[in-house]
């Protein structure tokens, strides 16, 4: 697999070398130069979850891992499923909250784990996140205990729910987390500015386990081919995926899936009110606000690491921009949506609803909607409860995790601040 760094087009790397070095130079993100289509997708539907999903795997990245290789590292990672739910004519919600931290970052974390593990071959390794939610959980459970692996987490303190933070900063062993004094935006550039440090990385080995790393991106695309996979052949012509999008590496992994042939005709990448893309999408002004705290805090992101990708896709037509759409969903109406679908006899959380009225917005009635659950509803059980007054029973990770203490250290968002912190506690 060859993969370009968007910023500089002189450094091209393979999928084991992009893996390892998570961000490229100038900050840049590495991407293929093009996508080859799958020849026969019907044949490919057919199969099974993790079968199927190790031979795109195999399509996507060639033959630095052999098939049989890949086999094993799938069955690993991806031993739990991807429910397609039908919550009305027609319209579907592909749940991906039913791995051992209840979001779908399980799969990308899970594989990037099987990878580093494989690709590193004794090597010492720190893995630096930033998280906005989500991404802390998956990846701590991917990498906990793994041997010459060190985890280092940022999150935007008292920002992300309770359950989210307890699933991660609870773990400790090679798990190091800290609770940042600002936003999401701030951890991310404090990641960013680590992966600019030669001292920083050369001390300690540093990659990114955010969706920016290219593994995680391809697993992705797996399960984009499990939700088609699960609807009868005569409603698959016509299909309209929203996604809710923060980081927008999400909605990424569906354009791949539909670049290399899977048959989605219509993307929505659907954001709360931190609405840069939406914006730009409408004026062609990229004008980045400042973070705003919502219900959907996953998505609380205002300079999306992952747009480059997306957007090159959309230029060199790898997927037709006038069939993608971009919309924003008020805090207002995210409540209002939450209470719909449960009138439906749906319980969602608020990502999921601004996924389902993104898919509403844009929807036409020959069309099959599929939109994106992305996190249990208990994983945001306060904002639940007190927009549908429903009682949320607790799932055992979360409810053993919540009974656990807070071992995160609180940092300014500072990058110096992180610097010191971390030389001293892994060098």
């Amino acid at each position: 697999m060859k993969l370009v760094n968007l910023k500089d087009e002189q450094q091209v790397v393979s999928f084991v070398e992009a893996v390892k070095i998570g961000l490229g130079r100038n900050q840049g993100v590495f991407f293929p130069p093009s996508f080859e289509r799958i020849a026969d997708i019907d044949a490919l539907l057919a199969l099974p979850f993790a079968e199927r999903s190790a031979r795109v795997l195999h399509h996507l990245i060639g033959d630095e891992l052999p098939q049989d290789t890949l086999d094993d590292m799938v069955k690993r990672a991806f031993n739990f499923p991807a429910k397609l739910v039908e919550v009305a004519d027609n319209q579907y919600c592909l749940e991906l909250f039913h791995g051992p931290t209840l979001a779908f970052k399980d799969f990308g974390g899970r594989f990037m784990a099987e990878c580093i593990s494989m690709f590193n071959q004794g090597e010492r390794v720190t893995i630096l996140t930033a998280t906005s939610g989500d991404t802390g959980a998956a990846v701590a459970h991917a990498f906990y205990e793994k041997e010459n692996v060190d985890v280092v987490i940022l999150y935007p303190h008292g920002k992300i729910s309770l359950a989210q933070q307890k699933l991660f900063t609870t773990l400790g062993k090679n798990i190091h987390c800290y609770a940042v004094d600002g936003s999401f935006d701030d951890c991310q550039a404090m990641v960013k500015s680590a992966f600019l440090d030669d001292e920083v990385k050369q001390k300690l080995g540093l990659n990114s386990a955010n969706s920016i790393n290219i593994s995680r991106l391809v697993a992705q695309v797996c399960y984009y081919f499990e939700a088609l996979a699960q609807l009868p052949k005569s409603q698959r012509d016509k299909v309209h995926v929203s996604v809710p999008s923060g980081n927008f590496g999400n909605v990424c992994a569906a354009m791949i899936a539909a670049a290399i042939g899977l048959p989605i005709a219509k993307l929505s990448a659907t954001t709360n009110q931190n609405d840069t893309v939406p914006r730009y999408v409408t004026s062609g002004e990229w004008q980045p606000n400042d973070t705003l705290e919502s219900l959907s805090n996953a998505m609380d992101v205002s300079k999306p690491n992952n747009w480059p990708r997306v957007e090159i896709m959309l230029e060199r037509g790898d997927f037709n921009k006038h069939d993608f759409y971009s919309r924003s969903v008020s805090e207002a109406r995210t409540q209002t949506v939450m209470q719909e679908l449960h009138d439906k006899g749906y319980l969602a959380e608020p990502h999921t609803a601004i996924a389902y009225e993104g898919l509403a917005l844009d929807s036409q009635a020959d069309e099959t909607g599929i939109f994106l659950a992305t996190a249990h509803p208990a994983k945001f059980k306060e904002s639940v409860e007190d927009v549908l007054n429903h009682k949320l029973d607790m799932p055992k990770p979360l409810a053993d995790a919540l009974k656990k203490t807070c071992l995160a250290e609180s940092l300014s968002a500072d990058y110096n601040a992180l610097k010191t912190a971390i030389l001293a506690k892994l060098n």
